[in-house]
This record gives C-alpha cells, structure tokens and sequence, in this order.
C-alpha cells in the first residue's frame, strides 16, 4: 500500500515519496517476474486450450444444466485473462510502452470485447465470434508463431507483386477458355468470371483431368493449354510464394537473433560497469583504511 505525505515536513515528503517509488518499483518486478515464469506462460496457454474446448462445448446440444456449468466456465476463463493483461500492464517497466506493441492491443482488445455481456441481445453472434478469437491468443504467447505470423505479414507486400501476376495469367487464361470452351460446357466456360473459377479448380488439381478430355475431344490439343496453366500457377507461382515466405522468414529469425545477442552483451556490459563500481568502491575503502593506520 502506497504511503500517504499530506501534511508533513519537505524531508518527511521527499522520505515518503522515495518509500513510494521503492514500493512501487518492488510490485514492478513481482508481476515482471510472474509474467516472465514459464510455468505461468504454460498455465495461459493451458487456459486457452481449456477456452478453445469450453467454446467447442457449446456447439453441442447439451442439457441446460451443462450449459449453465460451461457458460460460468466461459466467464471464468474472460475474467482470467483479465488478470492475466493486468500483471502483464503491471509488470512492464514503461507503462506507456505496453500498447505500443501489436500483440498486446491484440490482446487487450480481445479481452476487453470479452467482458461486455451481450449473451441475451442481437450481439450474441459477435460475442461468441470473439470468444472464439480468444484462441488466437496462444499465437501472443508462443514465441515460434509469433515469429511466423510476422514473417506472413512481412512478406505481404511482396506477396501482392505475385498475386497481381497470378491475376494476369488467370485473366488471359479465362479469356482464351471462354472464347474456346465455351460452346463445349457453357457451365464450367460461360464466360470469364466463370472460366475463372474452373481454372482455380484446375490449379487446385479438383478432378482437372475430367474438365481436359471433355475439351479434348473437340480441341485435341488443348492439352497444351491446361499443363501450361498448371506449370505457371501451381509449380512456378506457387514455388515463388514459398520462396518469398521463406526468406522473410530466415530474414526475420536473424533479425531478432541479433537483436538478443545485443539485449545480452548490454546486459553484460551493465554488469561490467556493476563489478567496476564495486572494485572501485573496495579500493576506496582500503586506501582510506590505509591512511587511517598511517
């Protein structure tokens, strides 16, 4: 409890406000200490998966009795994790900074739409659709994931570059089977919105040879045209989209590889400068006692 100085003398206040900075800074470190304990990390994630079941729970038609049982066991998961947000606030060293990263508004967020009770009004759908979100929240908390979900979102931009490309060939190829096909199967070829489809369903391999020999047997060689198709979008494409995944990846793993090895040698610095200032104290201390003796 924070110590009151209303009414007293300057020293008193400045001794009472020191006294409330050490209290404050001690609290600090307990909740760092109990949000940075991987039996702690692994009980939250336990909770979410204990979340995720209670969610699938309710999609079952169960008695109202067990109903009542899961939806208490539904609260007391939101209000979990209240708590849990609250010593994650509570423990980092600059509060402000907390919402300054991504995961933690996503978290934040979640929770927070979590406590509002709309269980009985036209909200229901979105209060259950959030709930169901709360699983997402093991992806927070799971280092690996995180470094994957970046690496996705990283890589998007460069993605777009080949998903406009991939349009491209989508649109002449549909273009080219609805001006041909079309005559052949008007369901599958009746124009190019439609050819669109089929030919993602050619590039998804989905019974492709079926749609070939029925070209086939007007146009011989329209063969040619779908082993083309399936060469540019599912092999070379497809590869391109790995290959840019892949190195945004490797690129973003060797990032936050440098950035703890610096996290470390600062660390390491700090207690050099530590073990320096008490060396310098000690020797302080026996060149005073020396003279004391002289």
């Amino acid at each position: 409890m924070l110590t009151s100085y209303t009414g007293n003398t300057p020293a008193q206040i400045l001794i009472f406000r020191y006294l409330n900075i050490m209290q404050t800074a001690k609290l600090q470190q307990k909740f760092n200490k109990i949000r940075s304990n991987k039996i702690f990390e692994f009980f939250i994630i336990g909770i979410i998966i204990f979340s995720a079941l209670v969610i699938g729970a309710k999609t079952y038609d169960i008695s109202p009795e067990a109903f009542l049982i899961v939806s208490l066991l539904d609260w007391f998961i939101t209000f979990f994790f209240l708590a849990e947000i609250t010593i994650r606030f509570l423990g980092e060293e600059k509060k402000r900074d907390f919402l300054k990263k991504g995961w933690n508004i996503f978290d934040t967020l979640i929770v927070t739409v979590s406590l509002i009770p709309i269980q009985d009004s036209e909200m229901a759908v979105i209060g259950r659709l959030i709930r169901i979100f709360r699983v997402l929240r093991m992806v927070s908390l799971i280092p690996e994931m995180r470094l994957l979900v970046n690496s996705l979102f990283l890589a998007l931009p460069q993605l777009g570059y080949i998903v406009g490309l991939m349009f491209i060939i989508f649109y002449i190829y549909a273009a080219v089977g609805s001006t041909f096909f079309a005559v052949i199967n008007p369901v599958l070829w009746g124009d190019i919105s439609i050819s669109m489809l089929t030919l993602f369903r050619v590039m998804t391999f989905e019974d492709w040879t079926d749609v070939m020999y029925e070209t086939m047997k007007v146009y011989p060689l329209s063969w040619l045209y779908y082993l083309t198709f399936i060469f540019f979008t599912a092999f070379a494409f497809l590869n391109m989209v790995i290959g840019v995944v892949v190195n945004v990846l490797n690129e973003e793993s060797d990032r936050i590889k440098k950035e703890n090895e610096e996290e470390l040698q600062q660390v390491s610095l700090e207690d050099l400068d530590k073990k320096i200032e008490e060396l310098k104290g000690l020797i302080l201390q026996r060149e005073a006692h020396s003279k004391r003796e002289l």
